[in-house]
């Protein structure tokens, strides 16, 4: 199968992790930390995500001309993304995430941007053939939202889906989200942009028609370790997720986007898309760092072949009865990985062909 061409628009960062017990409390200090850095920024990690598992991927992203910028446009290379369109910036920084990861795996995270909020609309118009040529454009919101909007009106006029992940939350323009063919909020973001409070698969549903009724095509609301709920015109469905040891939940998310907009570029039907990437994102969540976190196509594909790993979300029977699948350990054959499973608007053109 030919790797699909997957387009990612989005913010580039070097993270600074201190691992402590706990994370610290306004002007508390806390001594014993480990120190490490990793490559970073929402963007990039889902296009090293979207690349390790299986994806032909092109970035489109600023760095500055130092250290920083020049170890992530390697990286980049490395894993086979293409950077012609990553842009030098003369002025600003690369930029900088410091990130405090707690023991249970739970993190805190401030960031600099630097070169991040200098991506321009021109920038994304220099990609114009990249973004046309694309099965799925994906895009987050550590960037300017006019280049965000910039982008997505050239992948609509195309006829190119759409995957917004939209994070850090903030509200977002009703114009823009009509542009939507994917959006992948997780609780905290879903609340933000609709005022209801995410806590469980209810009032998911409903945060999700909230969504759907502003114009967005299909809402997959991440809820962590329970999976993910999806919304579509014909579909309302928990895919159930898996249970990890987490060591470090930072780029989870981003994990989930990258390896969704492949597994939907190749074709899958949306929940088997979405079972797919909850694979890749529980990897991604046993191990420290945010690109370092996110797993090859052989640790995704190895988890989801083991027995029970790919099972049917629960009926609506199963969920009134109250059952539950066994719960049993899996091994993915990669270093040092042992995971626990759970058993268990009008759609625009190409948006019709990937979801089946």
């Amino acid at each position: 199968m030919a790797r699909p061409k997957i387009l990612v628009v989005g913010s580039s960062n070097t993270d600074m992790i201190i691992k402590l017990d706990r994370i610290p409390q306004p002007g508390e200090t806390i001594l014993g930390g480990e120190f490490a850095t990793a490559a970073g920024g929402k963007g990039a990690n889902q296009a090293v995500a979207a690349a390790r598992a299986g994806g032909d991927v092109t970035l489109i992203a600023r760095v500055g001309r130092d250290m920083f910028g020049e170890k992530a446009v390697a990286g980049f290379v490395q894993d086979a993304i293409h950077v012609q369109h990553v842009t030098r910036d003369p002025a600003a920084p690369s930029g900088v995430a410091l990130i405090f990861v707690a023991k249970d795996g739970e993190n805190s995270i401030a960031v600099a941007g630097g070169a991040n909020g200098r991506l321009s609309p021109a920038d994304v118009k220099k990609a114009k053939g990249s973004i046309a040529g694309a099965k799925a454009v994906v895009m987050q919101l550590e960037t300017p939202l006019k280049t965000v909007q910039t982008a997505a009106k050239l992948a609509a006029r195309a006829e190119v889906p759409v995957i917004l992940n939209p994070a850090p939350a903030q509200k977002l323009p009703g114009e823009l989200l009509k542009l939507v063919s994917i959006l992948t909020p997780n609780e905290t973001e879903a609340e933000l942009l609709t005022g209801i409070a995410v806590t469980n698969e209810k009032s998911a549903a409903r945060a999700a028609d909230a969504l759907l009724a502003q114009g967005v095509e299909t809402v997959i609301i991440t809820l962590g370790a329970r999976g993910a709920y999806v919304a579509a015109a014909s579909t309302r469905e928990l895919v159930p997720g898996f249970r990890v040891k987490p060591v470090d939940t930072t780029a989870a998310g981003d994990v989930f986007n990258g390896a969704l907009a492949v597994a939907l570029g190749e074709g899958r039907p949306l929940l088997e898309a979405v079972r797919f990437a909850n694979a890749a994102a529980a990897i991604s969540v046993t191990r420290l760092g945010a690109q370092p976190s996110a797993p090859v196509r052989k640790e995704i594909e190895t988890l989801l072949a083991s027995p029970g790993a790919f099972p049917p979300a629960l009926s609506p029977v199963d969920r009134r009865a109250g059952t539950e699948p066994d719960v049993q350990t899996i091994s993915s054959g990669g270093p040092e990985l042992s995971l626990q499973t759970t058993d268990g608007g009008k759609p625009k053109k190409p948006l019709g062909a990937i979801i089946r």
